[in-house]
């Protein structure tokens, strides 16, 4: 199947380019949430997320660029077959995919955390010293959750399975079980409830490897962003997930993604606007 096939456009990510062969990233929402654990929702992120970023500027003063300086195209989301999270996956992999063979920088916007998989494993087929920069409250470890290995919450313990020992760094992680920890003890780079403070060293380590990030938006504290399905307290500001951004654009960035965001649990919109002004920052920081 195409990739213009697996995707469906409506609302546009503001700035976005006229067309896709002109692009030097692109932008693709993953409306999924077949299996988040406690509360349902970031099914509607991508589309609110882009519905919200008209909201805001094009121009960044943090880094004194405008999305006008850059070329990125709006995919839309991949049309994914409700239910089945297997080939749901698969479709998602494929438009990662074709993505990097056109030669863009895929950025990703979900959907729950699981999404993210597909992707990464896309990524590390083509940079096989690919470095994961996991960006969330919770440890996503678990070999499988109420019997499934597919899950948001096993995300990165399955990522693990073909990412390089010591290419995993855990950052902002102040959830899971006890079995999580001590697995992150043995096998990646975890910094427990740290993130700033943690970022230069993390930069120095990596050094010129490619590096893909994946961002749960539940980082965030949820005084600042309480529209995720699994909000945890203690996190960082929105400020400081600005700063991350721009600090990890000191490495090699091959792809990102957002995740985790879900609209139905904030009308305020705080959660959703800081996701869009996320997406525009790593588009201006990596590209």
């Amino acid at each position: 199947m195409k990739m213009q096939q697996l995707l469906e456009r409506n609302a546009v990510f503001m700035g976005s380019a006229a067309t896709y062969d002109e692009a030097s990233i692109a932008l693709v929402g993953v409306p999924m949430d077949f299996t988040v654990s406690f509360r349902p929702g970031t099914r509607m992120g991508p589309q609110q997320v882009r519905m919200v970023s008209s909201g805001l500027e094009e121009y960044s003063y943090y880094l004194k660029r405008s999305l006008q300086e850059i070329s990125f195209y709006d995919c839309g989301d991949v049309v994914l077959p409700y239910g089945n999270v297997i080939g749901s996956l698969h479709r998602v992999g494929a438009v990662a995919e074709q993505i990097l063979k056109d030669g863009k920088f895929p950025l990703f916007m979900g959907g729950e955390h699981l999404v993210s998989l597909p992707i990464i494993q896309a990524v590390a087929s083509r940079y096989p010293d690919l470095v994961l920069v996991h960006l969330d409250a919770h440890a996503d470890l678990r070999e499988d959750y109420i019997g499934e290995s597919r899950s948001h919450a096993t995300v990165i313990r399955q990522a693990c399975k073909f990412l390089r020992p010591g290419h995993v760094y855990q950052l902002g992680i102040r959830s899971g079980t006890a079995e999580e920890f001590r697995f992150a003890m043995e096998n990646t780079r975890m910094f427990p409830d740290q993130v700033a403070e943690i970022i230069p060293q993390v930069i120095a380590e990596i050094g010129s490897k490619p590096v893909y990030i994946t961002f749960d938006i539940d980082v965030v504290d949820p005084a600042y962003a309480p529209g995720t399905g699994t909000p945890e307290p203690g996190g960082i500001t929105a400020r400081e997930a600005l700063a991350v951004i721009h600090q990890l654009g000191q490495t090699r960035v091959v792809g990102f993604d957002l995740v985790e965001v879900s609209p139905v649990y904030d009308p305020s919109e705080r959660t959703t606007l800081l996701a869009a002004k996320l997406v525009r920052e790593a588009m201006l920081t990596f590209c």
